[in-house]
């Protein structure tokens, strides 16, 4: 006799549920071997937002340290921004589960958001920086080696082309950074992997997501038109964003424009050295100095 329904649909969505899980441990452990992410003896902080893109990041980082040809620690961090009604329990009850070291920081820059940023105008770049501040400062306070971000590979074709169209600048957030001081080293471990497999791969895994509405919608930021834009040819035009992406690792600076970078003259690259300054939804307006250190 045939199965009944519920029990061929469990099947199958166990079977996609593996399919997915694997795809993604590979790209993530592809990047981090590409970019030598992490080290033996690391502390990596994994910073988690409650959004989907972190959940997975945590949960494939888990995963590849049992089996991981190196030894390495994992932590999670939580920044409590003190939005009006965000579900504090949430996370909490969700990391002891998993029998995880975990921190929540308390830190109400949601007023000095809404104190400093003009309404109508978009939150996210002021709320970026100060999120990153005390995340920076939490880990050099607690030696941690490594900052783990969940930004995927559509971040960082949305921030090349937000850069290019808003910015005047060509680059995007690098899946390594080491901070000019030194004082933080930031990885990406999903900067191989696809925003729709982790939709798809949170919502068969049923992390409690929480949602961000500090800002409300805002539904014409800037990268909310980059991220519709990049979405609509992936429809029309199979494969295009996987030859951007590969666009983006295949760089010829003899080909470009930047005297800075390559010198025409005499045939050569130069040393530009590192940009430690992190990418946001477009430039950020200055709203008065916001003391992070005293946050």
């Amino acid at each position: 006799m045939p199965e009944p329904q519920s029990a061929e649909a469990a099947r199958k969505q166990k079977l996609e549920l593996n399919k997915l899980q694997k795809r993604l441990r590979r790209e993530v452990g592809q990047a981090i071997a590409d970019f030598s992410m992490i080290e033996a003896g690391d502390k990596v902080m994994c910073c988690l937002s409650g959004g989907k893109d972190s959940y997975a990041m945590l949960d494939i980082l888990l995963n590849l340290q049992k089996s991981a040809p190196v030894s390495f620690e994992l932590i999670a961090v939580n920044l409590d921004q003190k939005q009006p009604g965000f579900p504090e329990e949430v996370l909490p009850e969700y990391l002891a589960r998993l029998g995880i070291e975990y921190h929540i920081i308390e830190k109400d820059t949601y007023s000095i958001v809404k104190e400093k940023v003009p309404e109508g105008k978009t939150t996210c770049g002021l709320c970026s920086r100060l999120r990153r501040g005390i995340l920076y400062n939490f880990a050099e306070e607690h030696g941690v080696t490594k900052i783990a971000l969940g930004h995927h590979r559509d971040d960082l074709m949305e921030t090349l082309f937000l850069n290019m169209f808003y910015g005047g600048k060509l680059k995007t957030m690098p899946p390594m950074l080491h901070s000019d001081d030194g004082r933080n080293t930031v990885i990406r471990p999903l900067a191989y992997c696809r925003e729709k497999d982790i939709a798809k791969y949170a919502s068969l895994r049923a992390f409690p997501i929480i949602p961000c509405n500090l800002c409300g919608s805002q539904e014409n930021l800037q990268r909310q038109v980059i991220k519709d834009m990049l979405q609509s040819w992936d429809k029309q035009h199979p494969g295009r964003l996987e030859t951007m992406f590969r666009a983006i690792c295949n760089v010829e600076p003899s080909h470009l424009a930047d005297t800075s970078l390559f010198d025409f003259r005499n045939n050569t690259l130069k040393n530009a050295g590192p940009d430690p300054v992190e990418p946001s939804d477009s430039a950020t307006p200055d709203y008065g100095r916001v003391d992070i250190l005293n946050l």
